[in-house]
């Protein structure tokens, strides 16, 4: 089956390797990221593939991508949320550090949360929508001092149960990705764990596109992937 996906953080690192992998994969794909251009001369330039700027901190880009999507594909029947930012504030903060705070949130739970009401119709209307959130191991549990990132991605992690209770009776279905430690410049930036080691977007791509594949009541609410033993 071929679907209109929608797709956030699409630039670089899991967005990048989700995006890559559905096109292999036969879906059309509606990419939402900062830099469009960015695209020339890469696989993701193809007539099955529409770049449409998008921040994820803007609420008004939210309906705009959609729009556009809209107007390219005639509907849109999924959407994966793989933007989002890390900041390493910690529960002492300094002065000042309360605007990463903000942007934590506006990025991390806001963005998808006005993406997906924009495009709640179009899921909803299809009959077999679905949703992907790339939540993470820190929407589960909190390691180390950082207490801004792990608070965002518990929220976010609350924002995809309401989303499966909304949308379960019709036919919406919803994942939260929870992976530890994944090979992207944002792991690499905080982690002294080998990249070798972590786990590889690719691998995560694969996976994340055959949930699009299953039945209704095959998709599972959420998938923790860990690179590591966590006890």
């Amino acid at each position: 089956m071929q679907r209109t996906v929608l797709i956030t953080g699409a630039s670089r690192g899991i967005g990048r390797a989700v995006a890559e992998q559905l096109l292999a994969n036969g879906h059309r794909l509606c990419l939402g990221l900062r830099d469009p251009a960015g695209l020339k001369g890469t696989p993701l330039e193809s007539e099955c593939v529409l770049p449409v700027p998008y921040d994820a901190g803007q609420p008004e880009q939210a309906e705009a991508l959609v729009d556009a999507a809209i107007r390219w594909a005639g509907g849109a029947d999924a959407l994966i949320h793989c933007a989002g930012i890390l900041h390493r504030t910690p529960l002492l903060f300094e002065d000042g550090q309360e605007a990463e705070l903000e942007e934590l949130w506006q990025v991390n739970v806001m963005g998808p949360w006005w993406l997906t009401r924009a495009a709640w119709p179009h899921l909803r209307s299809c009959g077999n929508g679905r949703i992907q959130l790339m939540v993470s191991m820190s929407g589960k549990r909190v390691k180390g001092r950082m207490a801004g990132y792990p608070l965002s991605k518990f929220g976010l992690m609350a924002l995809c149960q309401s989303m499966r209770n909304e949308g379960f009776d019709h036919g919406i279905r919803v994942t939260a990705i929870c992976p530890s430690w994944v090979n992207t410049a944002m792991a690499l930036s905080v982690s002294s764990v080998p990249a070798q080691s972590m786990t590889q977007p690719r691998d995560l791509a694969c996976l994340m596109g055959r949930l699009l594949e299953l039945p209704d009541a095959a998709v599972p609410f959420e998938i923790a992937v860990n690179c590591a033993l966590e006890t």
